[in-house]
This record gives structure tokens, sequence and C-alpha cells, in this order.
């Protein structure tokens, strides 16, 4: 039986999670809706008929940046217009996934649908016809200070062109070379296409979608991880009960998620009056963090049907615009980086608990009784370094100066900056989730309890690949091996079936793709 792609018809509304999901992975059928591309032909008819009068356009008949008074005549735009795009191929580095690139071009397509734009419908043409041959662009990383992509939405640019490199088939090649292979003809720049192929944020908001997404799988697995770890701690669950009443909403939600979680394990209360805070107010840090994460898929899915173009068209003329600052998707994620800082202590405070010999009677590192050994003391030590590893990466960065283009470009987001630094402060949490869910494993083993639910689940991935501790040995692989189960799509599909947070998890379309595409393929075309 043939399996069929989904079909997503673009239309210029925010795209959403797992419809940017489906498309990164290349699953999905891209078409532009009708009244959109009615709009985009509106809108060219407006720029047309500005150039036509002499009017300035910038970035069409003029330089851009500090060449913005060079004026060119209509025998030098083709000239112009193609040098315009090619000379914006400058970004360096390792490239973005394909992925990301498939979703930027869909988000470029999606925001141009507006009618904002004034490019011409073949440049939206020629995208789809990129995204429908899976011919993607190499976009290297290093390339954009967060006021429009031009250093990495130009190399997609390019490409159009016929100039640079693209991956075709699984196969990385020459762009000309691609085009031949899938029986394509590179692109014209008519005025005002290649700007709009390259003065947007669509490679930066694509990352941040993608980069959002997988911190919201990695607070789903360090929450599951944060209640094994109270469960064998003793913890009470009273605060967990309480905030349910006197919480804020995504508080209650997460006081709710822990009751609900480890239902199944009655575990021994160990609690003399009242537990140490990293117990106690779990609800109230991943409350924060929820919070803030659904803030910022928002923000950023808002950016995905909006034109950050400069010049723009509205009220039926070309306007010069300021849109293609995108401070508010980056201060969003800039405190993203600080709600990552607050979950990554929480986390590391517990381990340290589960080691120090404190509760229930459990020995000093984890070392069973009568064993010579050094214990868990060392991984402990990694815990508070990747602790400090995150912590580090919280700090913000997008109010620092930079003053380009002559001084008429002065001002900038570093929203990719901002991005990588937020993705590896997420990766740094998996692995944290994985150093948690051992040493509660340890100490599950030491105590003789039985886990059930949630914490079953994690406990099994756990001895899948770490045997009980009772000699001194190697961890390197084992930490990494449990780090990169719970990380898995497939783990994180089993967590938020067994105990949902819907309004969460739906959000962020977690879990595997098999899952998303079952959902997607069961509906009409999504119209987004």
């Amino acid at each position: 039986m043939k399996h069929e792609r989904p079909g997503i018809e673009l239309s210029g509304r925010p795209l959403g999670f797992a419809e940017m999901v489906t498309i990164g992975a290349g699953k999905a059928a891209v078409s532009a809706s009708a009244t959109g591309m009615a709009r985009i032909a509106i809108a060219r008819e407006i720029v047309e008929d500005a150039i036509a009068s002499g009017m300035p356009v910038y970035g069409s008949t003029t330089g851009v940046g500090a060449m913005k008074d060079v004026e060119w005549s209509a025998d030098e735009l083709d000239t112009f217009n193609l040098g315009l795009v090619r000379a914006h191929h400058f970004g360096t580095g390792t490239p973005f996934s394909c992925n990301i690139v498939r979703n930027a071009m869909a988000i470029r397509i999606n925001t141009a649908l507006t009618g904002q734009v004034g490019c011409t419908p073949e440049l939206i043409q020629a995208y789809i016809r990129m995204l429908e041959a899976d011919l993607i662009p190499v976009v290297r990383r290093t390339g954009s200070i967060g006021c429009a992509d031009i250093g990495l939405m130009g190399q997609i640019g390019a490409v159009l062109t016929g100039v640079g490199e693209a991956i075709y088939r699984g196969n990385r090649m020459q762009a000309a070379e691609a085009f031949q292979a899938a029986g394509l003809e590179p692109m014209r720049m008519a005025p005002r296409d290649s700007l709009a192929s390259l003065s947007i944020n669509a490679v930066s908001f694509a990352s941040a979608a993608e980069t959002t997404r997988n911190a919201a799988a990695s607070i789903r697995v360090l929450l599951a991880t944060a209640m094994m770890a109270a469960g064998a701690l003793g913890a009470s669950r009273d605060p967990w009960k309480a905030v349910r009443h006197v919480g804020t909403a995504r508080e209650a939600l997460i006081g709710a998620w822990l009751c609900n979680a480890s239902d199944e394990w009655n575990w021994p209360v160990a609690t003399h009056v009242q537990d140490p805070l990293s117990l106690r107010m779990i609800a109230q840090v991943f409350g924060a963090v929820i919070e803030n994460l659904l803030s910022t898929g928002h923000k950023i899915l808002a950016a995905t049907g909006r034109s950050d173009d400069n010049p723009v068209v509205v009220e039926g003329r070309v306007m010069t615009s300021g849109g293609s600052l995108p401070l508010d998707v980056t201060i969003l994620l800039e405190s993203a980086a600080l709600c990552m800082a607050h979950a990554a202590r929480n986390a590391f405070n517990r381990c340290v608990i589960l080691g120090n010999g404190q509760r229930r009677d459990l020995p000093v590192n984890l070392v069973p009784p009568g064993r010579i050994a050094t214990g868990f003391g060392p991984i402990i030590k990694l815990a508070g370094e990747i602790f400090s590893r995150v912590l580090s990466m919280s700090n913000p960065v997008s109010a620092q100066s930079l003053v380009v283009a002559a001084g008429l470009e002065d001002e900038a987001a570093f929203l990719p900056l901002v991005i990588e630094r937020f993705d590896r402060q997420m990766r740094a949490l998996k692995r944290l989730a994985a150093l948690e869910a051992l040493l509660s494993a340890q100490a599950i083993d030491i105590l003789g309890d039985e886990p059930k639910g949630v914490a079953a689940m994690l406990y099994a991935v756990v001895r899948k690949h770490a045997d009980f501790y009772t000699v001194d040995r190697p961890l390197s692989a084992e930490v990494e091996a449990i780090e990169e189960e719970l990380g898995s799509d497939q783990f994180v599909t089993k967590l938020t079936e067994q105990v949902p947070i819907a309004s969460f998890d739906d959000f962020f379309a977690l879990g595997s793709l098999e899952r998303i595409e079952e959902r997607l393929t069961h509906h009409e075309p999504a119209a987004v």
C-alpha cells in the first residue's frame, strides 16, 4: 500500500508544531492557498507600479545597507538582483539540519502569502518546487546577527539561482548539479525577489521552533526523573496536593501530574515536618518553566504567519519597515534559557540529596552496605558541572551593541546565538535527567523499593543500560546510553501516553513522527 504524504496548504496563517515537524521531516506535500497567491499577485502589482513610476524601492531598484542611496538603471536591475542574493551567501560553519531548512522555506512561503511582501508568484512557486523535489539548500549556521537572516536565507536564495550547495536524495552536491538531477531550472530573480529571499528571519524561526520543542520534551523527561527521585527519597506528596489549590494554573497542572504519575507507587514517606525545597517546590519550578515554554512557543508560531520583511506592502503602497528585528521572540527565548537554569539547579540539588546519606538511611555516595567502593560521588560532581554549564548560558546577550552599514544598522537581537546557547542547555538537561534517573535507580535498589508507573518506565531504561552498582566501574558509556533512550521520541511518546499533560504535549506535538503523521493523515489536508 502506497504511503501518501499528508497535504499541508499554507495560507499565511501561523504554522503549528505538528505541521512544522511533518514539513521538516520531508513528510508533507506543501502547497499554497489560492487566496494567498491572489494576495501575492496584488502586492506584486503595487511593487511593479512603484518601480514603473520611478519611485526608489529599497533593495529592488536601490542598493542595500550603506548603499541604499545607489539607484540602478533598468538595464542594471537583472545584474544587481542576481548579485544581491549571491553576495549574501556568506555563512560559515556546520550546516543546519535539512529539517530546519525545509521549515525555513515553508515559513518564507507562508509569510509571503500574507500579501505584504511584494515578491513575484514565481518566487513562491520555486520554493514549493524545491520542497516537492526535496532539493534542500545547505545552510551553514554562522551568518546572522538576528536582524534578518541575510547570511542564512541568502544561502537558500543563492541555491535558487543555481549556485551554492544542496542536498538531493541524501547527497551533498553543487546546486547546479542538484537542479539538473531534479529536472528543475534555476530562478531568475526579479526586482524585489532577491531581497525577499534573504532579508527575513525564517531560518532563525525554524531553528527556534525545533529547539523549543526539543526543550519541551527534555523538560517532560526531567519532570519524570524529578518524581522518581522524590519517590526514592521518600518525599511527601502533600506539597503537590496543596499546590493544586494555592498555586498558579501551571503549578497546579504540574502538581496534578506529579500526583497522577506517582499514584501507583506507594513509597515510604521519610518526611519530618517538611522536605528540602528541591523536593517541595518541584511543581513551582516546573510550573514556571512550562509557562515560559508555552509563551515562547506561541510567540515563535505567531512569527511564522507575519511578514518581517523590509520593505512591506501595506495600505496599497510600498513602505519601509523595521519588522526584521525579532526582539519579541529573542527576549522570550532568553527568559526560557533562565528557566532551563532553574530546572537544572532543581535537578542537581536532588542529585546531591540522593548521595549525601541524609534521607531514608541511604549510604553516602549510594555505596551498598559492606562494599568497598567510591560509588557515585564523582557522578554527582558531573551533575554539578552540567548545572554550571546550563547556568553559564542563561545570561542575556541580545542587548549588546553592534553598529554596521555605516551606522544605518544599529539594532540587532542576536537571535541565532540565543538559540544556539538554548540548544546547548537543552542537550545538557538530557544528560542531567539521565544522571538523576541513574542515581534514583541505585537508591531504589538499595532500599528494596518497587517503583510503579512512570517511575518503573524510567527504572527499566536505567537497568537496561546500567547494572546495580556494587564495584567501581566506568560509567561514561552507561550514562550516554541512558540519556539517548530517555531523550528518544519513542520514550517521550510512551511517557506522554502514560500520564499526559495534554495542553503542553499536544501544543508542542511531542512524541514520534509516526504519531504526528497518523494524526495529520486521518484529517483533511491541513490549512495553516
